[in-house]
């Protein structure tokens, strides 16, 4: 697909014809609910991954919701009379939405999908025609200028992102404008950047139609566009991340070398933040041979931050060129060609001395502390979306445990934070367990490892006596010198804090 050859934009001096569509869509109910009502839970789901078969099947009566269906997520031509039924025809091929196919049918220009909001919001993503992401085969998209709709990667980066009401966002790569959109809800101002801008104006489009404010739109990359006096409380992107031999599709490929972009972003954005302020990534990183992928992600932490980095999924270098390569369609093309694609991938991993690629969340706070906070961790098993409160609540307790030395924490009181269960884990019959281990059912569902007197002490935690009292108490019951297990404790008892088991109390 050329550039020539996709469909002519919705033209955007037309902001009437995006609020009537709108008003048009929401009495078919065409929403994420009337969605899953209409075709039922397989079907949705089947569309999801992009697999159409079930909804077409669905959809062949002339009910006002079926024509939509077939209309924007499925991307057939729909009778014209039929559509005048539903939607202001003339208007919409005016501004765009639609285009005259035949003597009497209409398509779709633009792929429309119902997006729920966080707060029952009915949204609606705008992308290119055959962009919405899913499916086991990628977009199979080969065209440099595609912008895609809802994914699983932007849907991750909406669920971790700090929510706390803002004067200013900055979205560096904006695509279809779904973090734009979500920033919108509490941000008084919000700027969308992106170097495509087919992907600004889809920007526009998806607020427009999703009826939220418009938002600042410039183009460019990375931090080009924003002015040098310019600073947020939050920034937010999800970054064209992928670690390839060159820039060949703009909206997945970087362009610099190896993951250059990725710790670019996240190097400069430090001096883009106000105090106190957030930016959240979503990133590739490389696990280099001789190298420990920690301390690298370590020094890409700007000065004067705090920062949180969860490692969520690493793949070897061959696994990692076949999910690309597969992203773009190239498996289904000439055989010699995707071999030689699949070839050059792993020379530039080889020549980098890459044996694996990271992927995981990178969230950065402006902190006036003369010791910031870094966290590196890998977490590869299974969370609670959304996270933003869970990620908030880490750099509050990092605020805490940088405030209080160990004579301070065992003079505060804690509280066991709800929905945590204790296992123990030993041999049948045995006196004593092996292990005893702390499981959360919520957030980051973190398990850990603790003592028989860190199990006791957390057991006994509900804010009424302080954690030295609490101790005192341990040792008297299982004949221990008090003052050698205060001295012992407060390690187990930061660790419970900072990972969310112990809440502070007062």
């Amino acid at each position: 697909m050329s550039n020539s050859s996709l469909p002519t934009l919705p033209a955007s001096d037309h902001p009437e014809v995006a609020a009537r569509l709108r008003d048009a869509l929401l009495g078919a109910a065409f929403t994420a609910d009337g969605l899953l009502e209409l075709l039922g839970a397989p079907a949705y789901a089947a569309l999801a991954r992009s697999e159409t078969v079930p909804a077409l099947r669905a959809t062949r009566g002339d009910t006002p919701l079926e024509t939509l269906v077939r209309l924007f997520l499925l991307q057939q031509p729909v009778p014209h009379a039929r559509v005048e039924d539903v939607l202001p025809v003339a208007e919409c091929v005016e501004g765009g939405w639609l285009v005259s196919v035949g003597a009497d049918e209409v398509a779709a220009t633009v792929d429309v999908r119902p997006y729920g909001g966080p707060d029952g919001e009915d949204w609606f993503i705008v992308s290119d025609l055959g962009c919405a992401v899913g499916g086991a085969g990628g977009i199979g998209s080969r065209e440099e200028g595609v912008v895609l709709g809802v994914g699983g990667a932007s849907t991750t980066l909406a669920g971790i992102t700090v929510r706390t009401p803002v004067s200013a966002a900055l979205d560096l790569g904006t695509g279809s404008g779904i973090q734009a959109l979500h920033a919108a809800r509490h941000a008084t101002r919000v700027t969308a950047t992106d170097v495509n801008p087919r992907a600004l104006h889809i920007t526009a489009l998806t607020l427009a139609l999703s009826g939220a404010p418009a938002a600042d739109l410039r183009e460019g990359s990375l931090f080009e566009p924003v002015r040098d006096d310019e600073t947020y409380e939050l920034i937010v992107s999800n970054p064209p991340f992928v670690i390839s031999p060159g820039a060949r599709l703009t909206y997945r490929d970087g362009g610099m070398g190896g993951d250059d972009l990725c710790r670019s972003l996240v190097q400069e954005a430090g001096e883009r933040l106000r105090e106190g302020g957030f930016a959240q990534f979503l990133a590739n990183w490389q696990h280099v041979e001789g190298e420990d992928w920690q301390d690298r992600l370590r020094s890409w932490v700007p000065r004067g931050c705090d920062a949180w980095i969860v490692q969520r999924e690493v793949q070897d270098v061959t696994q990692y060129a076949e999910l690309w390569l597969r992203d773009a369609g190239d498996h289904q093309g000439d055989t010699a060609a995707y071999e030689a694609l699949y070839d050059a991938w792993l020379d530039e991993f080889e020549a980098r001395k890459v044996r694996a690629v990271g992927f995981g969340w990178i969230t950065l706070r402006r902190t006036d502390s003369d010791a910031p906070s870094i966290t590196v961790e890998e977490w590869p098993h299974p969370v609670e979306q959304p996270l933003g409160d869970t990620v908030r609540v880490h750099f509050d307790r990092v605020d805490y445990l940088r405030a209080h030395d160990d004579a301070a924490l065992l003079a505060a009181h804690f509280r066991l934070a709800d929905e945590v269960i204790q296992e123990q884990v030993g041999l049948p019959g045995a006196e004593d367990p092996e292990h005893v281990v702390l499981r959360q059912h919520r957030g980051m569902r973190r398990a850990t490892k603790v003592d028989t007197v860190g199990a006791g002490f957390a057991g006994v935690c509900d804010g009424t006596l302080s954690a030295g009292r609490i101790l005192d108490a341990i040792a008297q019951l299982v004949g221990e010198d008090p003052v050698l297990l205060r001295d012992r404790t407060p390690a187990q008892i930061r660790l419970l804090v900072e990972q969310g088991f112990l809440e502070p109390v007062g």
